[in-house]
């Protein structure tokens, strides 16, 4: 599995719609792409940064997945709202008994 991990810092006076925004992009990433098996969203206590945790089956799902249509309208509407992000992606070890 290909992980990626985003961290979003919002504009204050933003964070409510942003959070509407990223929830139907999580809803939207699970039913329209068979290859998204995980989008969870996350939010700390002090409504400022939402932290996405997201597993695809490899790298290709994912670059298809920012090039999917409901990714592009999610970035263009949120871009303006965000302070800061990084994304960091990672390798899925299996589990071993």
């Amino acid at each position: 599995m290909f992980v990626v991990c985003v961290t979003f810092e919002i504009q204050p006076k933003q964070y409510a719609a942003f959070r509407q925004a990223v929830q139907n992009q999580a809803a939207n990433s699970l039913q329209q792409e068979a290859d998204c098996h995980v989008f969870d969203v996350c939010i700390n206590a002090d409504h400022d940064t939402v932290f996405l945790y997201e597993h695809y089956s490899d790298r290709a799902a994912f670059d298809a997945h920012l090039q999917s249509q409901h990714f592009l309208n999610f970035d263009a509407q949120t871009r303006p709202w965000v302070l800061n992000k990084s994304v960091t992606s990672w390798k899925l070890l299996e589990h071993t008994t």
